[in-house]
């Protein structure tokens, strides 16, 4: 109640003053905005026209899977010079491996969280499959599982939860 009546106070000062409502500083906050880039990204430029002039303040930078991506240290100290928030993300592989098993070499290869200001937690980037059969040919319950298990892998070894947005296809758990 009282963050509505400190809302309702900067109004009304900001109306009387003859001030817009909304500045271009509280739309940025209120509203930031981000990019994901990935190793199919390999040279951002962070700080001029294509991100940081942009208005761009946080990355989600893909981290490496069993396979490399080199692109990722680059692009997560670009980000960090640029004075960008940023943080890794996780492409699931559902039928590949258990979540918990996923959730540790993530953990071990950029998806550690810090309580530094600028270090997003890690996410979880839930795909329908782009090489074969909808949700890997797993059931919902399966899908559900490797989420949770990642999720509390993750959870557990940093105390921060793992934001994921699956796909819009209706056949997936959160659907």
């Amino acid at each position: 109640m009282a963050i509505l009546h400190l809302v309702a106070l900067a109004t009304a000062a900001a109306s009387v003053r003859g001030a817009p409502l909304h500045t271009n500083t509280l739309d940025k906050r209120a509203l930031p905005k981000g990019i994901d880039v990935s190793g199919y990204q390999p040279d951002v430029d962070w700080n001029t026209s294509t991100v940081k002039a942009n208005g761009v303040a946080f990355a989600h930078i893909k981290a490496p899977e069993v396979w490399d991506n080199s692109a990722f240290s680059g692009q997560y100290t670009g980000a960090t010079d640029a004075g960008l928030v940023r943080g890794a993300y996780h492409f699931a592989h559902p039928h590949a491996s258990s979540g918990a098993t996923q959730a540790k070499y993530f953990l071990a290869h950029g998806g550690g969280w810090s309580g530094d200001g600028i270090t997003l937690p890690g996410a979880l980037d839930i795909e329908y499959n782009p090489n074969g059969a909808e949700c890997y040919g797993l059931s919902a319950a399966a899908m559900v599982s490797c989420i949770q298990d990642f999720s509390n892998t993750h959870h557990a070894s940093t105390g921060r939860c793992v934001p994921s947005r699956p796909s819009s296809s209706s056949s997936y758990p959160a659907n």
